[in-house]
């Protein structure tokens, strides 16, 4: 299973408003790193603020809008709802890596920097 990434909308808003990203469609490139992520609108489960139970064991997860309607749940601005839970959550957009051919020339599986590094530099560069 590939390594997912979460994208806070907050923080999307911001890099959109910058122009250091793109999003076309369920498309997310991160125009300095070359890198382009496909995009499922999804949530971080925070919190269950109700005291009760966490029977779907969704805090600390991040997981996509489908999957948290084909549950049930009800999604508003910052919290969930789901049977006799409440979670606070954050929105934003769950993210796969679009994996882009090897260049002409280079070794293959050879890279620079990792996928990892590079998504990390650009939000450094970004806060």
């Amino acid at each position: 299973m590939q390594n997912r990434v979460f994208f806070p909308q907050a923080a999307l808003d911001e890099w959109l408003v910058a122009g250091a990203i793109e999003l076309n469609g369920s498309v997310l490139t991160i125009s300095s790193e070359k890198r382009r992520y496909i995009v499922a609108e999804g949530v971080r489960v925070l919190r269950e603020v109700t005291g009760q139970p966490d029977a779907s064991e969704l805090v600390g997860k991040v997981k996509s809008l489908r999957y948290i309607e084909e549950l049930g749940a009800e999604v508003l601005e910052g919290s969930m709802l789901l049977g006799d839970n409440a979670y606070d959550i954050v929105a934003g957009w769950v993210g796969l890596l679009e994996r882009a051919p090897e260049p002409f020339g280079s070794a293959p599986g050879s890279q620079t920097m990792t996928d990892e590094a590079a998504l990390a530099r650009f939000v450094r560069e970004q806060g």
